[in-house]
């Protein structure tokens, strides 16, 4: 994903004292010791790209990212096993209730914006949009859509075969709740995997199939597959997802913000402290590098800022225990 792409032009690095006012002032060329970062399978790639410029510089730190899916990484965060969290939705309550248990404090650092992209085989030329409701037929339990047909009459009477990323991925939470709601229920039926490109070939290889992923698999595959456009359902429009429409919000209601989350703990070893410097100073550039949007220079402002003073926990529950949502740039201080 990443081949022919030109060599950043850094900065020198703020000292860990100024930057985390934690540890005694240290270049971040120094930065030695393992980051062990796991996670969203949507966020490996901005991950992956992070831990490969980071470690040019510093040669002596041993970044290590996994993909175990956003409830994966959450698990394996909260025991106390990882750094960083890669995470494509916010915490959610019971995750921050086992940091807690451990006594692990986090920092909450939104690094990108993505667009939940509705994909089908390039030979699907009946179905030119959906509606959210005509996509709630084919992935919910009590939807009953067998065939392409029993989401529309003029579509063939062809049996669809459905793809879905796996139940510990954060963009099966997000779809979820977007399509059936918290209390609904996906159907059983479909053909389930973690790994993004094991979706990716089960569409390319079915007329009839039908999936959903992060945008940026789907840029990196779009010679391959075809992004379904949705209606939004605000404007009534057909939009299709590109890095315009899930900058300016018009992609609705499946652009989202993509996270980071950092240890407090971990962030007094000096490498995962310079890691996480480093990923926000360059998290925009790096963002739009592997296919996703980068966010208002005001929020990478606000994370730096919340990363410095140590400001810990989410900002996406709210003290009545109850999911915040909205614009980030307005959620998010």
């Amino acid at each position: 994903m990443r081949s022919a792409r030109p060599a950043l032009i850094l900065a020198a690095a703020a000292s860990l004292a100024a930057m985390l006012a934690l540890a005694p002032s240290r270049p971040a060329q120094s930065a030695e010791g393992p980051v062990r970062v796991d996670g969203s399978s949507t966020v490996f790639p901005f991950a992956e790209a992070v831990a490969e410029e980071f470690s040019k510089k510093n040669p002596r730190a041993k970044v290590t990212v996994g993909q175990s899916g956003t409830g994966g990484g959450f698990k394996r965060f909260g025991s106390g096993e990882v750094d960083l969290a890669n995470a494509s939705r916010p915490i959610k309550a019971g995750e921050v209730a086992e940091c807690a248990k451990r006594s692990i404090e986090f920092v909450e650092l939104p690094v990108a914006f993505d667009g939940l992209t509705i994909v089908v085989n390039k030979a699907n030329d009946w179905a030119k949009q959906m509606t959210v409701e005509q996509i709630r037929k084919v992935y919910s339990a009590d939807g009953g859509a067998k065939t392409w047909k029993d989401i529309d009459p003029s579509w063939p009477d062809e049996r669809m075969r459905i793809y879905s990323p796996g139940t510990d991925s954060g963009t099966f939470d997000y779809f979820k709740e977007v399509v059936v709601g918290k209390d609904g229920k996906i159907r059983g039926d479909m053909s389930v995997s973690e790994d993004d490109n094991v979706l990716v070939r089960g569409v390319e290889g079915d007329r009839n199939a039908i999936g959903f992923f992060g945008f940026a698999y789907f840029t990196e595959n779009q010679s391959k597959l075809r992004a379904m456009p949705v209606v939004n359902p605000k404007s009534g429009r057909a939009v299709t997802p590109t890095h315009d429409t899930i900058e300016d919000g018009s992609y609705a209601p499946f652009g989202r913000p993509l996270f980071v989350y950092v240890s407090k703990p971990a962030l007094a070893k000096p490498a995962v402290a310079a890691y996480a410097a480093f990923m926000l100073e360059h998290a925009g550039e790096l963002a739009e590098e592997v296919g996703y949007v980068k966010l208002p220079a005001a929020v990478y402002d606000r994370a730096r800022a919340n990363l410095a003073s140590m400001k810990t926990g989410t900002q996406f529950i709210g003290p009545d225990g109850k999911d915040v949502h909205g614009p980030i740039a307005e959620t998010y201080r």
